[in-house]
């Protein structure tokens, strides 16, 4: 088995790098991807813990994209040598993460929610806080009992606390990661908010912006819509890749090496799908 979208407690995992390489060599995996939100801190200590570990480990990312509707999320993976303009759009974004947990706290503060931005940083010491952070920290003050709940009643979008994140440009994004030796790849297209009508032309859209895979089996979407996303995107041009979005005891649900439907993710969504885009990225004479 393999899995091309995790996390760490770099961003919103459960699980350290190195605790989440060796959990990953426990359940069988042999080639995983780290793709922590917005930042790269976490790919040293993974990357020496999977050399130690016999994992054949890809370095990678998860970025934020603006987008009017719904969630734009793009994987860049393969990062080879991380090129400044990379670096450049993760201090963008990081920026972008303080200024909407401020405008948070201060929202949940206004309707009489005892809460600090220091606290929450200093429960969590990662750069790379978002709101499931907050919500833990909800929780842990027992302002509600459950992650979700925070999100029902303050959190989702359109609830009394929500703010906006304003995310990277796309081809910014793109263009970044290929400097950096990866590959970009969409992640959970529903997650989009495109009716299926309309969702080929927009996938198309992004095609031509340079993305090159779409992560069309995702946990977040049944299988029938996953092997429609399959079909569709083969028909644009995407190589196709498979995650399990794990986050570790945080999302009991997403289990490591498999995707929609419980389905183990096999080797082939690398070696026919994202390994040949890779060499195409080193090589850009093939």
């Amino acid at each position: 088995m393999i899995d091309l979208h995790t996390h760490s407690t770099a961003s919103d995992g459960s699980f350290s790098p190195s605790e989440l390489i060796l959990y990953a060599a426990d359940k069988g995996i042999s080639r995983l991807a780290l793709t922590d939100h917005d930042t790269l801190t976490g790919l040293d200590e993974a990357s020496k813990t999977a050399a130690e570990a016999g994992i054949d480990f890809i370095h990678g990312i998860e970025l934020n994209i603006e987008w009017p509707k719904g969630e734009f999320h793009l994987l860049g993976l393969g990062l080879e040598n991380v090129h400044p303009s990379l670096h450049s759009l993760i201090d963008y974004l990081q920026e972008n993460r303080k200024k909407r947990n401020e405008e948070i706290i201060n929202k949940l503060r206004n309707i009489g929610i005892d809460v600090s931005f220091r606290e929450l940083k200093d429960l969590f010491r990662t750069g790379s806080i978002g709101r499931p952070h907050i919500a833990d920290y909800l929780v842990s003050r027992r302002f509600v009992k459950t992650r979700q709940q925070a999100f029902d009643r303050y959190l989702a979008k359109g609830r009394p606390c929500y703010a906006d994140f304003r995310g990277a440009d796309l081809k910014d994004a793109v263009a970044a990661i290929k400097k950096s030796g990866g590959v970009p790849v969409l992640a959970h297209p529903m997650s989009l908010y495109v009716a299926w009508g309309k969702l080929p032309g927009v996938l198309c859209e992004i095609f031509e912006t340079g993305v090159e895979g779409i992560e069309a089996w995702h946990p977040g979407a049944r299988v029938g819509e996953c092997k429609r996303l399959e079909e569709t995107g083969k028909q644009i041009g995407f190589f196709i890749t498979a995650g399990s979005d794990f986050h570790g005891e945080k999302r009991p649900d997403r289990k490591i090496g498999k995707t929609a439907g419980q389905k183990s993710i096999d080797d082939r969504f690398f070696t026919e799908e994202l390994a040949p885009a890779l060499e195409r990225a080193r090589n850009p004479s093939l």
